[in-house]
């Protein structure tokens, strides 16, 4: 069974909102096993929208409007759907009533304008509202069927999770087409979108050559990294999860040390989790992050039993004064080992991590703008550097930086792991 998902509001158009109310209806559609292959957007004109009901149902078994079922002359949902039905409107007492007893019970008569919202296209059944004044509406158009919900995000919640999902549950069970539809990202990092999806071609190829197997998809999240999405549609639950498991032990190997976590793990608690684990302690350096790294290492709970606390050195006689930095050029190699030997030795941590670099617009000391250097000291191991020429303005490689530094801790702490087994 599919079902699309149309949002009416000329403000989504202009940017003035948001359309969280399509994001989550999609993820709920998925979740219940129901197929979901284009959403639409479309402003307050009847015609328009007329258009867009019917494309919608000219492929897909069924259409979710959300917005337009407010009480002024541009909330036209209704309208639009009872030229679709080919049916006239017709007020139902029984919703005026209630909007009246609403109205009533805040101290309040209720404007005439709110009479429209208890119009019905002839055919459709209403759904109550509970939280506001607008109904939704259960609207058959031949064997396929239009929802209407108002705009209003937790008046849709509510009234899609009481009417519209156990209605759909309903028509896809006596269609035989119960399923559940489940997702799992991996989480990359160091790699790009164009390279991760050469390595994965042939995973790929195999899978759609395979029916009933999961797909894979990229999501470019910026400075979070590549996502890799695996989604399965199986008979339940159980054999969703377990063709996921597989499938996510399949990109996991193929990809290797680029993948840092699964689904809402961060770089951080990646990071957290191994020095949790093995009782180590860190301490941080930035200049050029001024802080960045530690706020987001900080945002992690349990922080407070690894995290030694950060310098941030942005003046070079910081590194110079505090952290015993040889004086002399400071975004080199040598200097940013130096850091992290400071970093260690002054917060009294197991392992010092820290940046140097030019986040621009300009040079320093003839380095061009985007040049991060990573120090790590551990205690115990040899110290290490690594250089980035990272892009973007200014902004762009502080945040880049910040879990690049990250990265190259976790991947250090991940070899040491896999050397000493």
């Amino acid at each position: 069974m599919r079902v699309e998902v149309l949002a009416v509001g000329t403000e989504l158009l202009l940017g003035q909102i948001v359309d969280t109310n399509s994001a989550w209806m999609g993820e709920q559609l998925a979740l219940a096993g129901i197929d979901s292959h284009f959403h639409q957007s479309v402003g307050d004109n009847q015609a328009r929208i007329v258009l867009a009901l019917r494309t919608a149902l000219a492929r897909s078994d069924g259409v979710v409007v959300c917005g337009g079922l407010g009480p002024t002359h541009d909330d036209i949902t209704r309208d639009a759907i009872a030229e679709v039905m080919n049916v006239p409107l017709v007020r139902d007492p029984e919703i005026v009533q209630r909007i009246a007893e609403l109205f009533s019970s805040r101290g309040r008569d209720m404007p005439e304008s709110n009479g429209r919202q208890a119009d019905v296209p002839v055919g459709a059944t209403p759904i109550p509202q509970q939280l506001g004044t607008a109904p939704g509406l259960i609207c058959p158009v031949g064997h396929k069927v239009v929802y209407a919900l108002p705009g209003v995000p937790y008046e849709l919640v509510e009234m899609f999770n009481r009417a519209v999902l156990p209605d759909l549950r309903g028509r896809a069970e006596a269609a035989g087409e119960t399923a559940v539809i489940a997702s799992r990202v991996v989480r990359t990092w160091g790699m790009s979108e164009s390279g991760l999806a050469e390595l994965l071609a042939p995973r790929i190829e195999a899978l759609d050559a395979t029916p009933g197997s999961p797909t894979i998809a990229f999501l470019a999240s910026g400075i979070e990294g590549i996502k890799v999405r695996i989604t399965a549609k199986a008979a339940d639950a159980d054999r969703a999860r377990a063709l996921l498991d597989a499938e996510e032990a399949e990109v996991c190997a193929l990809v290797g040390e680029a993948v840092f976590g699964v689904d809402d793990t961060t770089m951080e608690s990646a990071v957290a989790a191994q020095l949790a684990r093995r009782g180590l302690t860190l301490g941080l350096a930035e200049s050029l992050t001024g802080g960045l790294v530690a706020s987001r290492l900080v945002g992690v709970p349990g922080a407070s039993d690894w995290f030694r606390g950060s310098v941030v050195s942005y003046a070079s006689d910081v590194k110079f004064r505090v952290l015993g930095v040889p004086e002399g050029p400071v975004v080199t190699e040598a200097a940013a080992r130096a850091m992290a030997q400071g970093a260690r030795r002054v917060l009294g941590a197991d392992i010092g991590l820290a940046l140097t670099g030019v986040a621009g617009p300009d040079e320093q000391e003839g380095v061009a703008p985007g040049t991060v250097i990573v120090g790590v000291a551990i205690s115990g191991d040899e110290d290490e550097s690594l250089v980035f020429h990272l892009p973007g303005d200014r902004e762009r490689v502080r945040q880049y930086a910040a879990i690049s530094a990250l990265d190259l801790l976790r991947r250090r702490l991940s070899a040491e792991v896999s050397t000493r087994r």
